[in-house]
């Protein structure tokens, strides 16, 4: 009976491909092994609900009523995804698309916060002011008006009126006329002369 005989070079091949598998897989486990578990931020999930008595609240784009602009309103009622707070606490930051970086600030006191621990945000840079007007000193020239010194007119006195003068007509004295008043005392008497002879004639 004849003896079987093995070739080495067959178990060569064999060994080779059990070492590159062994050590693909022990690879694979120790990178998985090694890859950090996510923990969540502090703040995530966290959200804000619009809880004024008022139909709506302003978002602006800043911690601050007065220095930032106002970039959309929130309704009674609506909510959105908060992202940190001002250091004082009196803003919260939240996701407000259609805002530059689609962030946005509300006032705290106009919104209720769901439980958790919102981070610290540093506020936006403040915006530039708009340029103050000013005036072109050629053209505020032009609309200097210097008085010049020219002679006032002078008053010309009115032509004086004609005044018409009447004098009284002369008086006409006759010394030779016997005046009126003794020709009407004459004519009485006669006439109470006239009036007793009358009734002395009818007796």
């Amino acid at each position: 009976m004849k003896r079987p005989w093995f070739h080495p070079i067959i178990f060569i091949p064999l060994i080779v491909l059990l070492s590159l598998w062994t050590f693909s897989a022990s690879t694979l486990t120790v990178v998985l092994a090694q890859q950090p578990t996510e923990t969540p931020a502090a703040g995530a999930g966290m959200f804000i609900t619009v809880v004024t008595d008022e139909p709506q609240i302003n978002v602006r784009l800043g911690p601050s009523s007065s220095i930032y602009p106002i970039v959309g309103t929130l309704l009674r009622g609506a909510t959105a995804p908060a992202l940190g707070r001002s250091s004082g606490g009196d803003w919260i930051q939240i996701e407000y698309p259609g805002a530059p970086n689609n962030k946005g600030w509300v006032y705290s006191p106009l919104v209720q916060v769901s439980p958790g621990v919102l981070l610290l945000v540093e506020p936006p840079p403040t915006p530039a002011q708009p340029p103050t007007a000013t005036i072109d000193p050629t053209l505020a020239a032009q609309f200097n008006i210097i008085p010049t010194n020219t002679r006032l007119p002078t008053f010309t006195p009115p032509p004086s009126l004609a005044i018409t003068v009447y004098t009284p007509a002369p008086s006409l004295n006759r010394d030779n006329s016997v005046p009126l008043g003794i020709i009407i005392a004459a004519l009485a008497i006669l006439g109470v002369i006239g009036f007793f002879l009358s009734v002395f004639i009818r007796r």
